[in-house]
């Protein structure tokens, strides 16, 4: 392949709901610009995008697939993203890398749930958008009334550049607005015959040509006196608009395709060429130092990995796109968040399994490397005059879904560890742990399809059969009032024994409370707990009843307990602990008897200082339409939610709630139930907070149920 200049360059990313197209699209897209020589089908199982067991197996994107095609001199870089919104990770990432978004909308359904969700996602980082309708070809497509609702829920600035002329089943040819022609398509698809507008259609499309150069003079100062002066724009400053206003989110244009028979494809590849900004047209990328990287091929080099996949024969492929400088074969480069060395041995245009070798890629292009040593999703490679560099991350979206994994045979838990290892550098958008306060490995990720498809991997690719359960509710305990207690450790079997005895006075800890002052107080520790809340430990012995070289004895007793909490097993917090008395032996006492005195008497204490058990509390925010609003209000009372306020956004309403973590469990497949999968939501933990009486009874009697099984 070519060595392609920056100006050169266009990169996109489909993106869409499920079953809009967006996959026989990228085949159509590849065919046309000669990338394969036959198109393959979803049906047929045989496309380049879904090639992946698991794809072949559903029928449907579970990854994005990086794809390229040239055309009219120019290299298109294609990212195709899945529709579902438990893979809504592989959008975000491509939007990051590509220059604009085309949504794909089913000509059939107009705006849809994972059309609005993924709208979103491109408001947030400002991406221009252009809207593609497909499946003009069915009986029941509309591109009117699919029009119709881009505008009403999208605004005014969505613009129709082209319109079918006869959709449905006898659909053949696209009014294409700026050129004032009909493009004309044979049944086999492909190449357009080029014909003047019918004269049925002439007055329509004028009228559409008159607004289309209206609105482009509105995005520049110089291009609206042109305006103003001549009474309309040259076909240079129309595209000069037109590109401006797709760049700086003034104009959403709507454009027509029906990709499985081939129609459009060819219109939309001009399209890309003649309008869609190269990537130093767009805003650079800064790093974190605030240094801005802005496509300049003279520039150190510096690279975004945005994606790593695994693939049979290859192993580990690491995605990345140039924002400064010129990768070249053989190049050693630098990883700026670990500082390890790589050197970039061998580098491809990819689509799907075929590559093609690169020899050199400049800024603002998308490839993909191999056998890179230490290198993952959101690291940065920089040449070695810039080592130190690391380019502003993609934010993923935070997880949805929480549960607890184990392998069903314990000899695979080994081998378990290292494939969710591997798991997580695929995919960023899951995260696992080993939680030693829940004694269970978490695993968190976007919805229960996302993590069942990991299941699938799992038990398919990794040979280990797992399963998912509830996790633990991360519990914790503290004290409503002051306590007292002691305790004697005494044992004698032949020869010294152990002595020890500790007098405490335990009482609840808050922020700026004024010390007890019953007994005198001789120093003070304070602990920061790992978990969350303090420990103050008080040293209020007099006379020398306990020598000073046994409170750090007595201190790891407490701590050992506070880490298993007297009423659940669970972290304790918020305590101060007063050690006023006690008694020592002059041959029996040492560390191991104090450390059980204390360990003991806080125990004791504990019970006695009005023990209560606190929850997580989570912050959940719940947009749906409005129209569902009663279910979800009545949903989240049901959770004991605490709702705090509403706001609305667009047709959407948003719910702010707080909710218990206890309530929560699989709450996105309930949400999606009574929602018909036009809800999300995002939860974020926000406090510990009392449970109520009645849920603490319980917990409490579950507690000694599974003591009792467990002795």
């Amino acid at each position: 392949m070519k060595v392609y200049k920056t100006n050169e360059l266009r990169n996109i990313v489909l993106i869409g709901g499920a079953k809009t197209g967006k996959t026989t699209l990228s085949e159509s897209i590849l065919f046309e610009c000669g990338v394969i020589n036959r198109r393959g089908s979803i049906e047929d199982k045989n496309t380049v995008s879904d090639y992946r067991e698991i794809e072949l197996e559903r029928q449907n994107s579970v990854s994005s697939t990086v794809l390229y095609a040239e055309h009219k001199g120019h290299k298109i870089n294609i990212i195709d993203a899945p529709g579902f919104d438990d893979f809504i990770g592989e959008v975000v990432a491509g939007l990051h890398v590509a220059d604009t978004a085309f949504m794909v909308i089913n000509g059939q359904n107009g705006v849809e749930v994972g059309t609005e969700i993924n709208w979103r996602q491109t408001k947030a980082i400002h991406a221009p958008v252009v809207f593609l309708v497909n499946h003009l070809e069915h009986e029941k497509s509309s591109f009117e009334e699919s029009l119709r609702q881009l505008k009403t829920q999208f605004g005014a600035s969505v613009t129709p550049f082209q319109y079918p002329v006869n959709e449905g089943h006898s659909f053949n040819a696209i009014i294409d607005v700026l050129q004032q022609k009909m493009f004309k398509y044979p049944a086999t698809g492909g190449k357009a015959e080029v014909l003047d507008i019918p004269a049925d259609q002439k007055d329509k499309a004028e009228e559409m040509l008159n607004s289309l150069i209206e609105t482009a003079a509105e995005n520049d100062e110089a291009l609206m006196e042109s305006f103003f002066e001549n009474g309309t724009l040259t076909p240079e400053e129309l595209a000069k608009g037109l590109k401006l206003g797709i760049m700086n989110r003034g104009m959403f244009p709507v454009l027509c395709i029906a990709a499985k028979p081939n129609y459009g494809v060819d219109a939309l590849l001009d399209f890309i060429v003649s309008y869609i900004p190269a990537p130093n047209e767009m805003p650079g990328r800064n790093t974190k130092e605030g240094k801005a990287l802005n496509f300049n091929p003279a520039d150190p080099a510096s690279a975004l990995i945005f994606k790593t996949s695994v693939e049979e024969h290859l192993g580990e492929i690491s995605f990345f796109k140039v924002f400064s400088g010129e990768i070249t074969e053989a190049m050693d480069m630098v990883n700026g968040v670990n500082s390890s060395k790589e050197r970039i041995s061998q580098m491809f245009a990819v689509a799907g399994k075929k590559r093609e070798k690169l020899e050199k890629v400049v800024a603002g292009d998308i490839a993909a490397a191999i056998k890179l040593k230490n290198v993952r999703t959101n690291h940065t490679l920089n040449s070695p005059k810039t080592s130190g560099d690391v380019i502003e991350p993609i934010e993923f979206p935070a997880p949805k879904i929480t549960m607890a994994i184990k392998a069903k045979n314990t000899s695979d838990d080994e081998k378990l560890g290292a494939a969710l290892t591997e798991l997580q550098k695929v995919d960023p958008t899951i995260t696992v742990e080993y939680s030693k306060e829940l004694k269970q490995i978490i695993m968190r990720g976007q919805g229960e399809l996302h993590l069942n498809i990991a299941k699938w991997h799992l038990e398919n690719i990794e040979k280990i059969q797992i399963e998912y359960y509830a996790p633990k509710i991360p519990y914790r305990e503290t004290i409503t009032k002051p306590a007292k207690a002691m305790y004697r450790h005494k044992k004698q079997s032949g020869g010294s024994g152990q002595f020890g005895e500790v007098h405490m006075l335990i009482q609840p800890w808050s922020e700026g409370m004024a010390n007890q002052t019953e007994f005198p107080i001789r120093g003070t520790e304070t602990y920061d707990l790992s978990w969350g809340g303090k420990l103050v430990f008080n040293n209020c012995i007099v006379g020398g009843s306990i020598d000073a070289r046994f409170m750090p004895a007595i201190l790891k007793g407490i701590m050992e307990k506070i880490e298993e909490g007297p009423l659940t097993g669970s972290y304790a917090r918020d305590i101060v602990v007063n050690i006023y008395d006690g008694k020592m032996h002059p041959v029996d006492s040492n560390e191991l008897a104090f450390k059980l005195a204390g360990r003991n008497a806080f125990k004791e204490a504990f019970k006695n200082a009005g023990p209560k058990i606190l929850e997580p509390i989570y912050d959940v925010e719940v947009m749906v339409p409005g129209d569902r609003m009663g279910d979800i209000m009545t949903d989240l009372q049901g959770r004991r939610a605490i709702i705090m306020g509403m706001d609305s956004e667009g047709n959407y309403q948003i719910v702010k709630a707080k909710v218990p973590l206890a309530e929560m469990n699989r709450y996105s497949t309930a949400l999606s139930s009574l929602t018909s999968g036009s809800g999300t939501y995002s939860l974020k933990f926000a406090e510990y907070s009392m449970v109520p009486g009645d849920v603490q009874t319980a917990l409490l009697k579950a507690y000694e149920e599974q003591e009792k099984e467990e002795e």
